[in-house]
């Protein structure tokens, strides 16, 4: 079993910047994507963000790019998403996810989810 918690959520003002944290506990060996994701009240989860974590390899969705960065520690424990520029449409709850099955993709055909942590960003 996988669990996936997040944290670094809150309030900011547009422009400013947030870092993300994901923690990965369980049986994780075989965890080879994870990817950020997000959801806004009345909209769909959307992808932000996803990684290769045995290769760093990366892919961002449009909204995104240029402005967040997804990474990971070496042991591939914890993942991180660092936010700048924040803009109020990227207002939602941000969710990390996890699966064992290729490809590293933005859709939401992952096994393992965390509870979400909640990013304001106010004009």
């Amino acid at each position: 079993q996988v669990q996936l918690v997040e944290s670094g959520g809150g309030s900011v003002q547009a422009g400013g910047s947030l870092r993300l944290s994901c923690a990965v506990f369980g049986y994780t060996y075989n965890m080879y994507y994870m990817g950020w994701f997000r959801q806004a009240p009345g909209k769909e989860r959307e992808g932000v963000a996803s990684i290769d974590i045995l290769l760093a390899t990366t892919v961002y969705a449009e909204s995104g790019k240029g402005r967040f960065t997804i990474s990971r520690d070496t042991t591939g424990h914890t993942l991180y998403l660092q936010m700048n520029s924040l803009k109020p449409e990227d207002t939602a709850t941000y969710y990390c996810a996890a699966r064992s099955a290729w490809p590293c993709d933005l859709t939401l055909s992952y096994n393992y989810w965390g509870q979400g942590t909640q990013v304001t960003v106010s004009s």
